[in-house]
C-alpha cells in the first residue's frame, strides 16, 4: 500500500493499482495522446506503459450513427446493469469506497479519451452515475455501447 498525504496531517491507505491509475490519469492530462503509445517515462516499470498502450490500442474507432430502438434493446441484453433513461444509456456503479470509485473513473477516462468519446457522469462518495449518448449523432451509437461494455469490464 502507498499512502497519499493530504494537508500533511492525514494519511489514507491506497491500493497500488489505484495509485498507478491516478498517476496514469495525471500523465494523460500532461502529455499529448500520441506520446502515450510510446514508453512515457523510462523510470516507470515497462508493464505500466505497456498496459496503457495496449488499452489504448484495443479501443476501436467507430463512426457515430444513431442506432434503432430495436438494435439498442438487443444490445441491452448483453449489458448487465444498463437501462435507457431520457434517451441515454444509464447505469449506476457502486464501489466499496470513494478511492475505488475515483480509480474506476480514472481508468474509464483513459479509455474514453482514446475513443474520443466522453461520458456524462456524476460521482458522490462510492457511487458513479453514468449516462451515455452521442450528441453529434442525436442518440445512442456503437460508441456508447462499446464504452458501456468497457465500463462493465473495468468495474469488475
Amino acid at each position: 500500500m502507498h499512502h497519499i498525504q493530504v494537508f500533511s496531517q492525514m494519511r489514507y491507505p491506497v491500493p497500488h493499482a489505484v495509485t498507478a491509475v491516478v498517476a496514469l490519469g495525471l500523465l494523460v492530462n500532461l502529455l499529448p495522446s500520441a506520446a502515450l503509445a510510446q514508453p512515457v517515462n523510462p523510470s516507470l516499470p515497462p508493464s505500466i506503459t505497456q498496459r496503457l498502450a495496449q488499452t489504448l490500442a484495443q479501443t476501436p474507432t467507430m463512426t457515430a450513427t444513431a442506432l434503432s430502438t430495436d438494435a439498442i434493446n438487443a444490445a441491452l441484453a448483453d449489458l448487465p446493469g444498463w437501462s435507457i433513461e431520457n434517451g441515454k444509456l444509464h447505469r449506476q456503479f457502486q464501489f466499496k469506497s470513494f478511492v475505488e470509485a475515483f480509480g474506476f473513473m480514472s481508468s474509464v477516462a483513459l479509455v474514453a479519451e482514446s475513443m474520443g468519446h466522453h461520458p456524462e457522469w456524476f460521482n458522490v462518495y462510492n457511487r458513479v452515475i453514468v449516462d451515455l449518448t452521442t450528441h453529434d449523432a442525436g442518440g445512442i451509437t456503437d460508441l456508447d455501447l462499446t464504452l458501456a461494455r468497457r465500463m462493465n469490464e473495468l468495474a469488475q
